[in-house]
């Protein structure tokens, strides 16, 4: 059984599940997977809480605590800036936490050749904990919307998923796309699950050239952890 820690937002949370769904579409309903989503939205706000390590740490393993005594095989976490406490969190947990940056990583690597271009949206506090930067920057170039994009940008397009306006953050991230399109990567990185949220939430959106480039990492983990649930 897959154990899901949600909640960070549950908009993403849900996303997953939905992306679960998906990958195993015109199947019986014995097919699809056995999963527990814990939509643990009382887990402190990370961006404000990176300096209150422990406030977060603590959450974070409480729920996943409850994952594993309800027999859970492995755990996964569909919020990118959590992966700053991962390490630590590891170390309290018994069974498997999938880490997304580092699927990601691996991911990445099979697909671009080395010191690629590779754009990445998401929030402040990712790109300050280096959630992806230890592991893209040996290898790739790692780049990021400048300060302005990044607040009037990436930030507003991540809130407004999280208040249920995806319109107006589907409107609000283009700009931040396009100047990383414009900075030429070659690929480009939703990491914060929310931002996917906001980019496919119309086909009219979806089908533009632009689209073909991102790795959503909710999506990708949604493939890994079905290849891991298959082999149990």
């Amino acid at each position: 059984m897959i154990g899901i820690l949600g909640g960070m937002g549950t908009q993403a949370g849900l996303d997953f599940c939905n992306k679960l769904t998906v990958i195993n579409r015109g199947k019986t309903d014995q097919k699809y997977p056995l999963f527990i989503l814990y939509n643990k939205s009382n887990i402190p706000r990370r961006p404000e809480n990176i300096k209150k390590y422990y406030n977060v740490l603590n959450s974070l393993i409480k729920g996943c605590h409850l994952l594993q005594k309800n027999k859970c095989k492995f755990i996964v976490m569909p919020c990118n800036t959590a992966h700053y406490w991962y390490d630590d969190l590891q170390k309290k947990i018994k069974i498997p936490i999938l880490s997304m940056p580092k699927e990601v990583y691996l991911h990445t690597k099979r697909r671009c050749k080395k010191n690629t271009k590779i754009g990445i949206l998401c929030t402040e506090a990712t790109l300050k904990t280096g959630v992806y930067s230890k592991y893209f920057n040996k290898n790739f170039n790692l780049i990021s919307p400048k300060n302005s994009l990044q607040k009037n940008s990436v930030n507003k397009a991540i809130k407004y998923v999280k208040m249920g306006k995806v319109r107006e953050a589907e409107k609000t991230i283009r700009p931040a796309v396009k100047n990383l399109i414009n900075q030429k990567c070659k690929k480009i990185i939703l990491g914060c699950t929310e931002l996917p949220v906001a980019i496919f939430a119309y086909k009219s959106f979806k089908k533009i050239k632009e689209s073909k480039i991102f790795i959503d990492p909710n999506l990708l983990l949604a493939n890994v952890s079905m290849k891991k649930y298959r082999k149990q």
